[in-house]
């Protein structure tokens, strides 16, 4: 398996004497389990992670040794210890404590799911959803879960209504770059995969500050997204609705939530 695309460059350049590359390399075998590969071995580490295979040996064992990695000898996978970082970041970070009495409020008014989700690589990360009984929808709502739907989950950018928004904000040469060799994963026979198609659809959310992505990510759930910027303009986040076509059909649920999102991101650019 070929390793995992890069992301782009950091926002915070270092210099090369400064960088601790063992440390680099111990979070890229971390971060190398995901839901498509949730168990792991040296080999299949290596791969993913762009390392050697010794290495990956040497930072599993030493991950296991930690905590934060368990094993049956052979293979690895995540412990619940990694849940610490996430959690302090959604205790401490201003962008979800902010977002979330907006979704819960959504939530119990439209009676749909809501999350928000910020832009890593060619991910985007969830981190707010609508609270609530029955996997966090409101109880009456449809109850239609994406999967791998939770704080915390990352999917891909390209494919999903959050994604897209983000994707547009950027501007275009660095759009342009996150494109340039990019291979798009055909996740369901509706994903846009061709990467000229892809470039034209984020051409049009550009200019319609919105996006649908209907069945791309996952049959039988379509989502709808805006861009949540803060008091400089800049996109800090993408704000969405997930739903069902049966349920709520594409131009039921632009009809119905977008004006929701919209006025739902210009009270929080005040608050991002």
């Amino acid at each position: 398996m070929p390793a995992r695309p890069a992301a782009p460059a950091s926002r915070h350049p270092i210099a090369r004497a400064d960088l601790i590359e063992g440390l680099a390399k111990g979070l890229a075998v971390l971060e190398s389990f995901d839901t498509e590969r949730q168990r792991l071995n040296a080999t299949l580490t290596a791969a993913r992670a762009g390392i050697t295979r010794a290495a990956a040996r040497r930072h599993l064992l030493t991950l296991a040794h930690l905590g934060y990695l368990e094993t049956d000898g052979s293979y690895f996978w995540l412990s619940s210890k990694v849940l610490g970082f996430s959690g302090s970041y959604l205790a401490s970070a201003r962008l979800p404590r902010a977002i979330q009495p907006t979704l819960a409020r959504l939530a119990l008014q439209a009676r749909e799911a809501f999350s928000a989700a910020v832009l890593d690589g060619d991910e985007v990360v969830i981190v707010a959803r609508s609270g609530g009984e029955r996997g966090g929808v409101h109880p009456d709502a449809s109850g239609i879960i994406a999967y791998g739907v939770h704080l915390g989950a990352r999917l891909p950018a390209h494919a999903t209504s959050t994604g897209r928004v983000l994707l547009a904000a950027l501007p275009r040469a660095q759009f342009a770059a996150w494109m340039k060799g990019r291979v798009l994963a055909r996740l369901t026979p509706l994903t846009v995969s061709e990467p000229r198609a892809l470039r034209a659809v984020i051409e049009q959310v550009r200019g319609q500050d919105w996006c649908l992505a209907s069945e791309e990510h996952e049959l039988g759930v379509h989502a709808l997204a805006v861009p949540v910027r803060n008091a400089s303009g800049r996109t800090v986040a993408a704000l969405n609705v997930v739903s069902s076509p049966q349920r709520r059909p594409a131009e039921l649920l632009q009809r119905d939530m977008l004006p929701l999102l919209q006025h739902a991101a210009h009270e929080l650019r005040a608050l991002v």
